[in-house]
C-alpha cells in the first residue's frame, strides 16, 4: 500500500453498487454448492462403508542406558552465558584495589542504574527497556591514577538483537568524538567492535585533567563496554589488551 504523503488525507476509494445481478449470482454459487453437498453424501450413502485404522499404536519401548551428556560451551553458548555472568569479567589484577563507583557490592548494575548513565537517563530507560535488558555485571578498579570499568549487559533478544543494537548506539556516538583514535578489535570486524583513545585530556572546573579511553564490542546477547582513564593518555596496547581479553571470556 502507497504511503499517505504526511499531512494529507487519503482519499476514500469509490464504493461501486452491486446490482441485482451480482446478488443473483452470489444466489446461484451458494446454492451450486449445497446441491453438491447433498449430491455427495447421497452416492456415500450407497456405499459400503470403510474401515478405518485402529487408533491405538504399539507401545515402544523407553530407551535404557544412561542419561546423555550436557551440551558443552561450544555446542552451546548459553550454557557460558545463562550462569553466573560476573564470572565472566576480566578478574581484577593483583595490587589493584576495587572502585566500587558503579554496580552493587555484589557486581550487578539494574536497568534503572544502567539508564542514569546516559545522558538522559528518562528516554534511556524507556529504549533499554524496549531493548529487552536482561541483566548487567559490572566490575572496576583502580592502579595508581588509572581507572577501569567493565560492563557486561545482557538482553533477553526474543525480539530484537538487543546486544548488538546497544553497541551501535555507543558507537555512533563515540565515531562523534573528536581528538580520538580508533581501531577494530581483531575479530570483531569495523562495525562490531571498537576501541577509542582520546588525544586530548578532559577538562572539567574543579577536576584534574584527565585522558579517556573506551572500547565496545557484542557478541551473542551481551554487550560489552569498557572504560579506561588515567592522568596520562591511555595507551592503544592498553585499551586493546583489555578489550581482547574480555572479549576471549564471552
Amino acid at each position: 500500500m502507497a504511503e499517505v504523503p504526511e499531512g494529507s488525507v487519503a482519499a476514500e476509494p469509490t464504493r461501486r453498487r452491486r446490482g441485482r445481478t451480482a446478488l443473483l449470482i452470489a444466489t446461484a454459487a451458494v446454492l451450486g454448492l449445497v446441491a453438491g453437498t447433498c449430491a455427495g453424501y447421497l452416492i456415500q450413502a450407497d456405499r459400503e462403508p470403510t474401515r478405518l485404522p485402529s487408533l491405538s499404536q504399539p507401545v515402544l519401548p523407553q530407551a535404557t542406558g544412561p542419561a546423555p551428556e550436557p551440551l558443552s560451551v561450544v555446542q552451546d553458548r548459553r550454557v557460558l552465558t545463562d550462569g553466573d555472568l560476573r564470572e565472566l569479567l576480566l578478574d581484577m589484577p593483583s595490587g589493584a584495589r576495587w572502585g566500587g563507583w558503579a554496580g552493587d557490592e555484589e557486581g550487578w548494575m539494574d536497568l534503572a542504574e544502567y539508564a542514569s548513565t546516559y545522558e538522559e537517563p528518562d528516554g534511556a530507560f524507556d529504549y533499554i527497556a524496549d531493548a529487552q535488558f536482561r541483566r548487567a555485571a559490572v566490575t572496576t578498579w583502580e592502579e595508581g591514577d588509572l581507572r577501569v570499568e567493565i560492563r557486561l549487559v545482557q538482553f533477553r533478544q526474543e525480539e530484537a538483537l538487543g546486544a548488538r543494537d546497544d553497541v551501535e548506539n555507543l558507537l555512533y556516538w563515540a565515531d562523534q568524538e573528536e581528538n580520538t583514535d580508533s581501531w577494530p578489535l581483531p575479530g570483531t570486524g569495523n562495525d562490531v567492535g571498537i576501541a577509542y583513545s582520546d588525544t586530548e585530556p578532559v577538562t572539567e572546573p574543579g577536576y584534574l585533567p584527565y585522558y579517556e579511553a573506551r572500547a565496545f564490542a557484542w557478541r551473542g546477547d551481551i554487550a560489552m563496554q569498557l572504560w579506561v582513564t588515567d592522568t596520562e593518555r591511555v595507551s592503544k596496547k592498553t585499551i586493546m589488551d583489555l578489550a581482547e581479553r574480555q572479549l576471549e571470556r564471552l
